[in-house]
């Protein structure tokens, strides 16, 4: 089965550029995969009409099951974490067009206080604070075997998102045949030895109109991997990765 990932930068070509529903159906049936790991995905946002992106994708992409793991409610400035019925959520989502057996969400660990940070260009140093971060396993019952398919979004903060792979990685340590997908905002090196899983898809994904490194990957042990494959769909500020997996015999 074809597998991929991709942070949609919730369905817009800029971070404040608007979001054209249509536009982000067209690119996700573009990448024509089976299994997809989608991060940084609105539901109910008014920047992005108010749509369930999970369920926009789910449908452009023919998925016959998805999920959206929120990770942020209310929108954005005001974000808060309890969850609200039917208020606007951020997040993460997981999508499938062959079965899914079982749906795990595995919360990762939180920084529990703010941090110094040198960002932007001219550089200077300003205090961030984390945001909550999660993992959203299936089951998928694919057409060579069973394969628990991970996505997730880990913290731009160095060294921390280390921390939380590791965890993920105790945590999903007895599956045999795993594939982890997502924007772990990690390098290559990084990201193969925090979870000690192989890379399955090289190519650089970030920026995206001229990508400088990759920190979106699709990472896998017991399964093998051929046909890999960088997509640049017209929007977010990601390239895309994609693979074909099946379990190792």
């Amino acid at each position: 089965m074809r597998l991929g990932t991709w942070n949609v930068l919730h369905g817009a070509a800029t971070a404040d550029g608007p979001v054209d529903l249509q536009r982000f159906a067209d690119a996700v049936r573009g990448l024509d995969v089976d299994v997809l790991g989608l991060q940084e995905v609105d539901r109910a946002q008014p920047r992005s009409g108010e749509a369930d992106l999970a369920a926009v994708a789910a449908e452009a992409l023919g998925a016959t099951d998805h999920r959206f793991a929120p990770t942020l409610h209310g929108v954005p400035g005001t974000w808060v974490e309890a969850d609200v019925p039917g208020a606007p959520a951020y997040g993460v989502a997981l999508l499938s067009r062959y079965p899914v057996t079982e749906w795990r969400v595995v919360p990762l660990p939180r920084l529990p206080r703010d941090v110094p940070l040198v960002v932007g260009r001219p550089r200077r140093l300003v205090v961030v604070r984390d945001e909550p971060r999660t993992a959203l396993l299936a089951r998928v019952a694919g057409p060579h075997g069973p394969v628990a398919v991970v996505t997730t979004h880990l913290s731009f903060i160095p060294g921390w998102n280390l921390v939380q792979l590791r965890h993920l990685a105790r945590t999903l340590r007895d599956e045999e045949a795993l594939v982890v997908t997502g924007d772990l905002n990690l390098g290559v090196r990084r990201a193969r030895l925090g979870s000690g899983l192989h890379g399955l898809a090289h190519g650089r994904t970030f920026p995206a109109d001229a990508p400088r490194r990759q920190i979106d990957h699709l990472l896998g042990r017991g399964v093998v991997a051929s046909a890999p494959r960088v997509h640049h769909p017209p929007l977010s500020d990601h390239r895309a990765l994609s693979a074909t997996v099946v379990p190792a015999e």
